[in-house]
């Protein structure tokens, strides 16, 4: 997949540098400014490329067996520490899921 995402890159920088090369023989501003946007999104491929494969590598780095082990009760046990609740006498169910815990 990289290849042909690269491919689109460097045809958008080419075009880019075309349409600029053009804006300064013509001297018109509308073909500067149409490069200036092919760039733009050119470098805007490159930044989604990098910020996707890094997402993707967190989500498919998860471990969804140790996930799907526990009850909905369990999962968030962990935000609630016993030693906040103990004087909180209006929260009883927040001290029994803190209870849960391991």
């Amino acid at each position: 997949m990289l290849i042909p995402i690269l491919a689109i890159i460097i045809a958008l920088v080419a075009w880019s540098l075309h349409l600029m090369q053009q804006a300064v023989d013509r001297r018109e501003f509308s073909l500067m400014l149409a490069g200036t946007l092919v760039a733009f999104s050119a470098a805007a491929m490159v930044a989604v490329y990098f910020l996707m494969g890094s997402y993707i590598g967190y989500v498919t780095g998860a471990s969804h067996s140790s996930l799907s082990e526990l009850t909905p009760l369990e999962s968030t046990a962990w935000e609630f520490e016993t030693e906040e609740l103990e004087g909180v006498e209006s929260l009883p169910a927040l001290q029994a899921v803190a209870s849960l815990k391991p």
